[in-house]
């Protein structure tokens, strides 16, 4: 296992959320660092976003990273009384 040496901070996490929240199409980490307004390190982003995608608030996959969640209650229920065919 990788020894973490800094963890975020939630400044941090709020400023990538606010980025990812905003995007319109998938983005690359490099993109996502380009974008936010601080300086982050590699491993300190990985830490962000595997916890956003542990969260489901993300899908970080080989073509990028997109915000996911929706917190809207019609949609939870339009969920909830859907069902699989």
């Amino acid at each position: 296992m990788e020894q973490i040496i800094h963890y975020p901070s939630l400044k941090t996490m709020l400023m990538v959320e606010r980025i990812l929240r905003a995007a319109d199409t998938m983005l690359n980490r490099e993109e996502l660092k380009r974008r936010l307004p601080n300086k982050i390190m590699h491993q300190t982003l990985n830490l962000i976003l595997e916890y956003m995608e542990n969260r489901g608030l993300i899908i970080d996959g080989h073509k990028g990273i997109l915000w996911i969640y929706n917190p809207s209650p019609k949609l939870r229920r339009a969920i909830e009384k859907g069902r699989e065919v």
